[in-house]
């Protein structure tokens, strides 16, 4: 098993006691009680977005690697939203509804919630929805623009693995993406093809209806859901010079790269990349293992 402390839970923070506590030392905590005053907390499931949005069409995504020719951003459906909540109200488990703007998308829902004084410039202009049912799975990987998050949950319980930017090296970072290898499973991981896993130094964090987690810039996650849940991100952009370069360089670049080798080449490109993928992990595991062993 991988080696995973419990992220830490608290009922409430300060302001200056998050930011020097969190914030400035970049580590997760859950928030037990930040929402307990918002009508989110007492309204959001399945029968309450069918009422409010359930006309909305949603795009969708699926667990599915992209290949071929597909870009990794397509979505692989789309439907209304009430349609899809029936669907997993009835054991869908794949397709999943993933960062749903819904200021742009469903603006009645803004109502539910509110932008915490906690120590962020939150930016009020993308709050986005995820919503995803009873064992559905999001592939390892961190946010391309490097906001620290509030990831404000409800509905059945969520669990999230989480790894610090450090741990890059051990997580099989594939080229031109912001994501692990597909095939890795973080809850049983194989050391035996892949193991620079065993290195792998992280947390669990386990949602409840109601909890906060507060995820920051960089960090890797790979999300479990163990019940239909629905869950608000709030962001905050990066703020420092080298942190906002890297925003730019993976949307101007990095992103579009990626997208346009896909389209011309296909397949190909995908599979180069998890080879490069394996190999300099590996390369690098042997070079660290090797100054370990000169060293002891």
């Amino acid at each position: 098993m991988l080696e995973l402390s419990t992220t830490k839970r608290i009922d409430s923070v300060s302001k200056e006691s998050f930011i020097n506590q969190y914030k400035f030392l970049q580590k997760p905590v859950i928030l037990k009680r930040l929402t307990q005053d918002w009508p989110a907390h007492k309204k959001w499931d399945s029968e309450y977005l069918k009422k409010v949005a359930g006309e909305n069409i949603v795009p969708l995504y699926d667990s599915k690697p992209s290949t071929d020719h597909k870009h990794q951003y397509a979505p692989e459906a789309k439907m209304k939203f009430k349609k899809y909540l029936d669907l997993l109200d009835h054991g869908e488990k794949d397709l999943r509804l993933f960062f749903y703007n819904i200021l742009a998308e469903a603006p009645v829902l803004t109502k539910d919630f509110s932008y915490p004084d906690i120590g962020l410039k939150l930016y009020k202009k993308l709050p986005v929805l995820f919503v995803g049912g009873k064992g559905a799975k999001v592939q390892m990987h961190f946010d391309i623009d490097y906001s620290d998050i509030l990831l404000c949950h409800f509905g059945g319980k969520k669990r999230i693995y989480l790894f610090p930017p450090e741990q890059s090296k051990y997580l099989y970072r594939v080229p031109f993406s912001f994501s692990s290898l597909f095939n890795i499973d973080f809850q049983k991981p194989d050391f035996v093809k892949y193991p620079a896993l065993k290195y792998l130094k992280g947390e669990l964090a386990e949602l409840n209806h109601g909890d906060v987690l507060y995820i920051p810039s960089g960090y890797w996650h790979y999300i479990v859901y163990d019940d239909i849940s629905f869950s608000l991100s709030l962001r905050a952009f990066p703020r420092k010079p080298k942190i906002f370069l890297k925003l730019l360089y993976n949307i101007i670049f990095v992103k579009n790269i990626d997208g346009l080798m896909r389209k011309i080449i296909g397949q190909p490109w995908n599979e180069r990349n998890e080879k490069k993928t394996i190999n300099k992990t590996h390369k690098l595991l042997k070079k660290n293992q090797n100054k370990s062993k000169n060293y002891g």
